[in-house]
């Protein structure tokens, strides 16, 4: 792989819709081992000339072959194509544009080609250039192959074009931005003596690489825009970030979470959809939000994943939330029954998981830590509570606690093997949750919590930590006995805690089958066509969805 730039730069390209990805100049693996935890579905394949390296990639790879990536055919039986082929170096290839023609005649049906090509206007070159130091390579533009020593934007998508490819994006991979910074400064005043725009200078001069997804042929994309509030916890990275993030690796999609909506008429009639997270629309400023998006040509949609008569902005008229835009997406079956009064056009994306965590729990035999991180649960692990300290007296040293967020239920722990963490980051919350072998998930039975999902359970599964959860919500999920143990009151809850301390066997076994579950069937990966099928299919019925927005608009302020 390039040094200039990291793994993660690449792997956040690569499709989470593909079922066969194919890593020509793979290293060790490493890339492909990222990508596992995100689609463990998928058929990955790999070429890597080096020996070594090529058998370390094999225990990532469902296949992985110790060959030169110009192997022609491919080594491979490809009966459904190859989805992305991901070039970790093409630097030393004879013919890169040759190599990526014949390569691309294996692709399926949409499928891309992702590459990392050289900037030959990388300011580290031209600093090279003034100081009389040789340049590097010294290809010729006209002619140069896509993975040769260098191309500005416009004569890489030439080159690509040539091979018969259409660039479908090109992203800017900058390693050293403050020194890059620096440098402009200092050239600032030839800069404006030679008449040359700045900024346009920065854009063209700051990445190193272009990282450049190609495909056969030119696609309309699909415009994803959202906003997110004020973070809490990690529910948001859920609901929006990752799922932001899994949006912006397909290749026929363009997806930001923005701070504002800029409002300006579109350049074009690419599909525009606008996700409002947990709107609080209400009164002229909620009207005037509505129309903004409108202007900008986007269809607006709801996101909500709590029981919204929980909130006060309903009583402020905050239904137009709802009823004012164009479609809502939630979590549950529930949570849409309880929406669906408002607006028929309702899609349900469950939560789900970005990628697997790395395993490390059950490292210590002699103790298990009981894991506990939620908001608003008082009321939930109130009655529980005695039970709870009961069995902790019982078992001493053997149990320990994990608490996030909830100072009150650490504080009512009467035990001294325990630790607080405050509210936190996503990926500390997991990191806290996966040293843990047993999360303890309780929910009164309330119409507020039944439209509850089931976030905690997926995400201690992801974990392999053993659910420990009332039958409220988490009883539609867990297969009780194999994928966690359920409990209805305070006796059943303390016989399977004590079942647990006595046989940490039996907390591993669970781990282990509810994140198979989960890498079964609860990857976001899994939900990326859907949500763009979904969202394509709301912007062709978009005169359709903008009459009936308007009737129940107009209805709701004469009411």
């Amino acid at each position: 792989m390039p040094t200039s730039f990291s793994v993660l730069d690449m792997v956040h390209r690569i499709p989470l819709t593909a079922r066969t990805v194919l890593f020509a100049g793979c290293g060790n693996g490493d890339l492909a081992r990222i990508y596992r935890a995100m689609n463990p579905k998928a058929t990955l394949l790999a070429i890597e000339p080096d020996p070594v390296a090529a058998e370390q990639a094999a225990r990532h790879c469902d296949q992985a072959v110790n060959a030169s990536v110009q192997a022609d055919p491919l080594p491979f039986d490809l009966p459904d194509g190859i989805d992305c082929i991901v070039y970790g170096q093409t630097h030393d290839l004879n013919d890169p544009g040759g190599v990526l023609a014949r390569h691309a005649a294996s692709l399926s049906a949409g499928g891309i080609v992702l590459l990392a090509v050289p900037n030959r206007e990388y300011w580290r070159l031209t600093e090279q250039l003034l100081r009389g130091l040789p340049e590097p390579g010294g290809a010729d533009l006209e002619s140069a192959g896509p993975g040769q020593m260098g191309h500005t934007q416009a004569s890489a998508a030439a080159a690509f074009a040539r091979i018969g490819l259409s660039v479908r994006d090109m992203v800017a991979l900058d390693p050293d931005p403050e020194a890059a910074e620096s440098f402009r400064e200092a050239l600032s005043p030839a800069l404006s003596a030679l008449d040359i725009d700045q900024a346009d200078f920065a854009s063209r001069s700051s990445a190193s690489h272009w990282l450049c997804r190609a495909a056969a042929y030119p696609v309309k994309p699909l415009i994803v825009a959202g906003n997110i509030r004020k973070q809490i916890g990690g529910v948001y990275d859920v609901r929006i970030v990752h799922p932001f993030q899994a949006l912006a690796a397909e290749a026929d999609v363009r997806a930001s979470v923005v701070d504002a909506l800029e409002v300006k008429p579109p350049e074009d009639d690419s599909p525009r959809i606008f996700i409002i997270h947990r709107p609080s629309l209400f009164g002229p400023p909620g009207l005037d939000t509505l129309k903004k998006m409108s202007a900008a040509g986007y269809l607006a949609v709801s996101e909500f994943d709590d029981h919204p008569d929980h909130f006060v902005m309903m009583q402020l008229g905050g239904d137009i939330s709802f009823i004012g835009v164009h479609a809502i997406q939630t979590s549950t079956p529930a949570m849409a029954a309880a929406l669906r009064q408002y607006n028929p056009e309702i899609a349900i994306f469950p939560n789900a998981i970005m990628s697997l965590p790395e395993i490390g729990n059950f490292a210590d035999p002699s103790s298990l830590t009981v894991f506990f991180g939620a908001l608003n649960r008082q009321a939930d692990w109130q009655p529980l509570m005695p039970t709870l300290n009961k069995v902790a007296w019982m078992a001493g040293s053997r149990l320990k606690f994990q608490v996030v967020h909830d100072r009150g239920f650490f504080d009512a722990l009467e035990t001294e093997h325990k630790t607080f963490t405050p509210i936190s980051d996503y990926q500390a919350y997991l990191n806290i949750l996966g040293g843990c072998e047993i999360s303890f998930m309780p929910l009164g039975d309330t119409v507020f919590n039944r439209a509850k999902s089931d976030l905690k359970f997926i995400e201690a599964a992801a974990c392999r930590t053993a659910a420990l959860a009332s039958a409220v919500v988490y009883g539609d999920s867990i297969d009780d006995g194999r994928t966690g143990l359920l409990f209805r009151d305070p006796m059943e809850f303390q016989a399977n805690l004590l079942r647990l301390i006595a046989m940490p066997e039996l907390a591993q076994s669970l781990g282990d089958a509810a994140r198979s579950y989960v890498a079964r069937e609860r990857m976001l990966a899994y939900q990326m066509a859907a949500r763009t099928n979904w969202y394509r299919s709301l912007w062709n019925r978009r005169e359709e969805l903008e009459r009936a927005r308007t009737i129940r608009l107009r209805q709701r302020l004469a009411a």
